[in-house]
């Protein structure tokens, strides 16, 4: 899979950076935030490199995106008390690394409109 030797979740995809993996595949790596925003803040990635999900065509990808999301809050124990799945695209959205990657967020009441 493309990979790009700079970026950090590429690196943490291939275990060259160490990481709080929750759960991995052969699509994903999911694991915790270090600066996390929530008692529950989960990143869920490609392996790929991918820029954002504007950079997809890939629909079984951004469906398998969000369907590790889901599985991941259940594992954690948040699917009744509720949940928030985000990804943001560019940096007028707050996207500060450029990989494609879901924040699984929860623990806390979440305010609305976020930002």
């Amino acid at each position: 899979m493309p990979q790009d030797p700079s970026c950090i979740f590429c690196k943490i995809v291939v275990h060259e950076l160490p990481a709080d993996i929750v759960l991995e595949d052969e699509r994903v790596v999911a694991f915790r935030d270090v600066n996390p925003v929530a008692p529950l803040h989960v990143l869920v990635v490609p392996r790929e490199h991918i820029e954002t999900i504007a950079h997809t065509e890939d629909e079984a990808l951004a469906g398998h995106i969000a369907l590790i999301a889901a599985r991941i809050a259940k594992r954690e124990g948040y699917a009744e008390s509720g949940f928030r799945v985000v990804t943001n695209v560019g940096a007028n959205a707050g996207q500060s690394v450029r990989h494609l990657h879901v924040h699984v967020l929860a623990g806390r009441p979440m305010s609305w409109p976020p930002g």
